[in-house]
């Protein structure tokens, strides 16, 4: 079993500034802001994709909704979500605009 501890845990633990590598998964995520010392923040994947361990496509992982369902029906229609243009956002703002 692996064990993950939050950023903020280990930041304390080490002290040296982080960096978050294709970060993502299929559950509900808490926003909270511990200042850690974040110089590098990458997501999991552009466009939305099937789950390795379950094979599922209603976990939506990307920027970009794919059109596939568990059973495979769909027409693979790409679909920018809001997530997208916010995310276009903060590199066009070289992060300076997170709102």
């Amino acid at each position: 079993m692996q064990c993950v501890l939050p950023l903020a845990g280990l930041y304390d633990r080490y002290d040296i500034p982080m960096m978050v590598v294709e970060s993502g998964l299929g559950a509900v995520d808490k926003i909270s802001d511990d200042g850690v010392d974040l110089i590098v923040y990458t997501t999991w994947g552009c466009i939305d994709l099937v789950s390795a361990g379950t094979g599922q496509m209603s976990k939506r992982y990307g920027f970009i909704n794919v059109d596939r369902d568990d059973e495979g029906k769909g027409i693979l229609k790409r679909m920018p979500k809001d997530s997208f243009y916010w995310y276009k956002k903060v590199i066009e703002s070289d992060g300076k605009d997170l709102d």
